[in-house]
Order: C-alpha cells, then sequence, then structure tokens
C-alpha cells in the first residue's frame, strides 16, 4: 500500500509553531495549490490544503516560511477525527509532511510581487534526508564562475568516468 503526496503552492498565511506538552515542535500551515483547470468563468480554482510538520521540520518551517511564499511539500495524507464541544464528530485530512522545498528565496519575493515579507534570512543549505540533490555534489565553485567556460579546448574525459 502507498500513501504519498506531493503538492506545490503558496503559503495563505505563517506557519504557526507550536510545542506539545513533550515539548515536540509541531507547525501548521496552509497551501494554496492552483487547480490545473479554470472554472467556467475563465477563474483559477486553488484548494487549500492543511500541512503539518513535526520536530526539527517544523522549527525550520516556522523559521524560513512565510505567508505567499512558494514550497514544495512531500509527505502522507492523514485522516483524523475528534469530538467538538457539541458531540458533533468532527474529521480533519491534512498532509504529514516529511520534506519540504523552499522553492524561492526571499530575494525573489522581494524584488518582484514582495508580500511584505520583510529581511528574511536564507534557510539552510542542507541534504534533506538524502532525498534529491541539494547542490552540494562536491565541487567547489569559486566567485560563482561558470565550470563549463572554457577555451574552447576539448575535455579529457575517459570512459570511466561515464555514470553509462
Amino acid at each position: 500500500m502507498l500513501n504519498r503526496v506531493i503538492l506545490i503552492g503558496r503559503l495563505t498565511r505563517d506557519p504557526e509553531l507550536r510545542y506539545t506538552p513533550a515539548g515536540v515542535a509541531v507547525t501548521q500551515f496552509t497551501l494554496a495549490v492552483d487547480r490545473p483547470f479554470t472554472s467556467q468563468g475563465g477563474e483559477r480554482e486553488a484548494d487549500f490544503i492543511p500541512v503539518v510538520t513535526w520536530r526539527q521540520l517544523a522549527e525550520t518551517c516556522a523559521n524560513y516560511l512565510r505567508k505567499g511564499r512558494l514550497t514544495a511539500v512531500e509527505g502522507r495524507i492523514q485522516v483524523r477525527n475528534y469530538e467538538n464541544n457539541e458531540g458533533k464528530r468532527v474529521y480533519v485530512t491534512e498532509v504529514i509532511a516529511d520534506n519540504v522545498r523552499f522553492l524561492e528565496s526571499s530575494q525573489s519575493r522581494e524584488s518582484g510581487n514582495a508580500s511584505g515579507g520583510g529581511d528574511m534570512p536564507e534557510p539552510p543549505s542542507y541534504g534533506g534526508g538524502g532525498r534529491g540533490n541539494s547542490g552540494n555534489s562536491g565541487f567547489s565553485r569559486n566567485n560563482n564562475q561558470d565550470p563549463f567556460s572554457g577555451d574552447g579546448k576539448p575535455i579529457d574525459i575517459s570512459d570511466d568516468d561515464l555514470p553509462f
């Protein structure tokens, strides 16, 4: 059986960071995800999907995510229920995220369509649990030089260097 979801959307408000009585960090936020079609009136509709993160990921999201920021979330769907004050059963469907990617920098938000995020620091660069490529492939780039720019000379690559 498989329960995996990947979403890309924008935060509808700043994440809410709380701590459980045991001291475990938990963050909740809502992601607005555009639907792939328009309504009969020609307007683009969106789904507003609640997302929950736990522990270190929760603290990282609370520190670096802000309203309007484009974000990718990977996780699982969870349905839970409880009885409210009136004795009525309430069902909640949410995404429990285990991987969150910040898809745009704070500078691009400020120079483009800034939504009042202020001076938000950039998130730290880390591998994110060994999935994907975090941009650190072992090459060092000094002064942002293009590693593929050259003087027109052929590149010496042996068959042992090729991955296929």
